[in-house]
This record gives structure tokens, C-alpha cells and sequence, in this order.
């Protein structure tokens, strides 16, 4: 009996030390390299919007590593006398290859898009309609440096031939 006892106890006792290596060993969730391309976009930024040499709107951009690191979160905020405000989750999705985002606004806005990081720039993009017509939305990251980001929404009506810029926004690290 007792060599039972002790013969059970050292398999759990093996079990255990096999499990607690099995953890150490494997990498947490959401620390591929994959999951850090938007690491450039973490951050609080000060916004500004308009044509070349002229600041026609003005915001914030707070930008937050959450859920475990898994999960890129944006709250944004124009600083209208009625602000815009908007929030995205953005995640990799390893089975697809792609980010995912989701935005959502106070306008009652709702979009949805997919992408990557390529050639130094984050691109996201849809399909949308509007009045039975479909054409294509984009946002582009470039110009990627330490304490700049340059963002831009565009729109293709021709399946992605040629776009057309609607939106720039010039982002700046704040200090």
C-alpha cells in the first residue's frame, strides 16, 4: 500500500512539473511579431486636419494596448464646439493574416475593415454601398516616424484602380 500511495504521488508530482514546463515553454498570447505592427500607432496624439498649409480641424487620438496586449484600442476626438468621437478595436487574426477593425462613433457610425502592414504602411479597407452604388473605403498609415503618422481616407470607385483622397490627417506625438 504504501509504495502505491508514493508510486501515485510521484506520477502527480511528474505530471505537475511536466505542465509547469509545458507554460514556461510556450509564448504568452498576442506576442507574435505580427501583433506588434501597429505598435508605431500606440500613443496620445495631437491631430490636425486640412489643406496644405491650412489647419481646417483639430483633435485627439488616444491609442492603448488592452486585453492582454491583444487588442489595439483608439479613442478619438475632433475639437468641433460638437466633437466627432469615434473608437476602433483592432486585432490580428492569425488564421486570416490580416488586422481586423471595428469602428464606432457618435454619429451612429459602424464600419468594419481588414488589412495589413506593407512596404512601411498600415492599410485597412472595406466595401461599402451607398444608394445601391458599391465602392471601396480605405485608411492608410505612412509616413511612419517616432512622433509623426500621416493617415489618409480614401475612396475607389473603379474596384481599387485609383483612389481618391477625402480626409488627411496629420498626426503628432504629444509631448
Amino acid at each position: 500500500m504504501k509504495y502505491t500511495i508514493f508510486a501515485v504521488l510521484l506520477i502527480a508530482i511528474g505530471a505537475n512539473l511536466s505542465a509547469q514546463e509545458d507554460n514556461q515553454q510556450k509564448a504568452p498570447p498576442c506576442s507574435e511579431k505580427e501583433f506588434h505592427q501597429f505598435d508605431f500607432w500606440l500613443g496620445e496624439w495631437d491631430l490636425t486636419w486640412g489643406e496644405e498649409g491650412e489647419t481646417a480641424g483639430t483633435g485627439t487620438n488616444i491609442v492603448t494596448r488592452e486585453l492582454g496586449g491583444c487588442v489595439i484600442e483608439e479613442n478619438f476626438s475632433s475639437n468641433d464646439e460638437t466633437p466627432f468621437i469615434g473608437r476602433s478595436l483592432s486585432v490580428y487574426r492569425p488564421a486570416t493574416g490580416k488586422w481586423h477593425q471595428t469602428w464606432v462613433d457618435n454619429n451612429g457610425g459602424y464600419l468594419d475593415f481588414t488589412g495589413g502592414f506593407a512596404d512601411g504602411k498600415m492599410t485597412l479597407s472595406r466595401e461599402a454601398e451607398r444608394d445601391g452604388k458599391k465602392f471601396l473605403q480605405r485608411m492608410v498609415f505612412y509616413n511612419i516616424t517616432e512622433n509623426t503618422i500621416d493617415w489618409n481616407w480614401e475612396k475607389s470607385e473603379d474596384g481599387g484602380k485609383t483612389w481618391e483622397l477625402l480626409w488627411k490627417i496629420y498626426y503628432k506625438r504629444k509631448s
